[in-house]
């Protein structure tokens, strides 16, 4: 009796073509970058978010709206300038007036914000 080979080629041919499936130049998203990595590329920005925002925007456990995470920033984003400026100034639910940042500006708040949202502030 003589065992015949051909059926493993045909099995052989389709488990490669299986795993050379996924080579493709298909444009993959990729990983989230996580918050405690992310500062802005000014460096008077990096500092004051370093000193004031990060604590809480780069802590999954603060409940604060992580830097980076653009749908935990589009509703507030959607509130528009002059709310999230009130609440930068004045505190909001668990942000401390301010921000932890007393000698921020307006200009100053809403630019962080930007950076921390990924998304214009208007």
């Amino acid at each position: 009796m003589s065992i015949s080979r051909t059926p493993l080629l045909p099995a052989a041919l389709l488990a490669l073509v299986g795993l050379l499936g996924g080579c493709g130049d298909d444009a993959r998203p990729s990983a989230p970058v996580h918050s405690a990595t992310l500062a802005p590329a000014d460096k008077a920005l990096a500092k004051i978010y370093d000193t004031s925002c990060k604590t809480c925007h780069a802590n999954p456990a603060s409940g604060a709206p992580q830097a980076g995470d653009l749908q935990a920033w589009r509703p507030r984003v959607a509130q528009g300038a002059d709310s999230l400026l009130d609440h930068s100034i004045n505190g909001y639910k668990g942000m401390p007036p301010m921000g932890m940042c007393m000698q921020c500006s307006e200009d100053e708040f809403l630019a962080l914000i930007s950076f921390m949202s990924g998304q214009p502030i208007q």
